[in-house]
C-alpha cells in the first residue's frame, strides 16, 4: 500500500517503468510512492539498466534478515526546531547519498558528504559523523581526507579545544565546478599541443582539434554559469563575495 514497504508487485511494475523509459517521478507517481522512494530502490538494486524485480526483491530480504543482526539504528536525526519529520530527512538523506554515489563517489565520502549537507550550520566534528553514520573513526578519517583533497569541505578547529572540525558551505558545487574547470582546460591545452604534434591535417590531429573545440566550450560555458551565479549571490548578499572569489580567467 502507498506508504509502506515496496511489494514485490510494486517492484514488477517499476521494471516495467524503467522498460518503458519512464523517470522515477512518473514511476513514483503511479505508484503513489516519492520519486525518492524509487530511485532508491532503483539506485540499490543494479541502477536503471539493470534492475530486475525479483533480484531486487530477494536483495531486500536478505538486506533485512542480515540488519537483525546488525547494530541498532542509528539516532534519530535532530531537526534542528525547525519542526521536521525525522523519517522524512533520513529518507532524504538515503537517497540523496544514492545519487551522489550514482554520479561516481564513493559509499563512504557520499555517506559523510550528506551527512553534512543536511545539517543547518554545515559543520560536525569527527565524533559526530562517527555517532551519526555509525562507523569507525579511521573511515571517517579516510573520507574527510579525499573531501578536502576534492576542495568539497574544510577544516577548522575548534575555538578553545584541540579537536577540528569538517565544513560545508554554500559554494561546495562552485569549488568543485572550479576544479572540473581546470581539469577540462589541462585537457584542451594537450589536445590542442596533440593536433600540433599529429598534424592538423591528418585524421588523428583532425580528432585533437576537434576535442580541443569543444573542451574549449565547455569551459567557456562553465564561466559563463560561474559568473551569472556570483552575480546573483551578491544580489542577495552583498558584500559577502571576495577578490579571491573571482572566476578565474579563461586560457589565453
Amino acid at each position: 500500500m502507498p506508504g509502506g514497504r515496496l511489494t514485490n508487485e510494486d517492484r514488477q511494475h517499476i521494471a516495467a517503468g524503467l522498460a518503458e523509459g519512464l523517470g522515477y517521478a512518473e514511476i513514483g507517481r503511479r505508484l503513489e510512492r516519492p520519486a525518492s522512494t524509487i530511485m532508491r530502490e532503483v539506485t540499490r538494486n543494479g541502477g536503471p539498466d539493470d534492475y530486475g524485480a525479483e533480484r531486487a526483491h530477494e536483495a531486500t530480504r536478505h538486506r533485512a534478515r542480515r540488519n537483525k543482526q546488525a547494530q541498532p539504528p542509528a539516532p534519530p536525526t535532530p531537526d534542528g526546531g525547525h519542526g521536521r519529520d525525522p523519517q522524512e530527512v533520513r529518507d532524504f538523506t538515503e537517497s540523496f547519498t544514492a545519487l551522489l554515489v550514482q554520479q561516481g563517489l564513493p559509499q563512504m565520502m557520499a555517506r559523510v558528504l550528506a551527512c553534512l549537507y543536511i545539517t543547518d550550520s554545515g559543520t560536525l566534528t569527527a565524533a559526530d559523523l562517527v555517532q551519526r553514520l555509525r562507523v569507525s573513526p579511521a573511515s571517517v578519517s579516510h573520507a574527510i581526507a579525499f573531501l578536502e583533497q576534492q576542495g568539497m569541505l574544510r577544516r577548522e578547529r575548534v575555538p578553545g579545544r584541540r579537536r577540528e572540525r569538517y565544513v560545508i558551505d554554500d559554494e561546495i558545487w562552485l569549488r568543485s565546478m572550479l576544479a572540473g574547470l581546470q581539469m577540462n582546460e589541462a585537457l584542451a591545452a594537450a589536445s590542442r599541443r596533440g593536433a600540433e604534434v599529429l598534424g592538423a591535417a591528418t585524421p588523428a590531429g583532425v580528432r585533437f582539434e576537434s576535442s580541443a573545440e569543444l573542451l574549449h566550450l565547455v569551459s567557456e560555458a562553465f564561466r559563463q554559469v560561474m559568473e551569472q551565479w556570483r552575480r546573483g549571490q551578491a544580489a542577495r548578499h552583498p558584500g559577502t563575495l571576495t577578490p579571491q572569489d573571482e572566476t578565474p580567467p579563461g586560457p589565453r
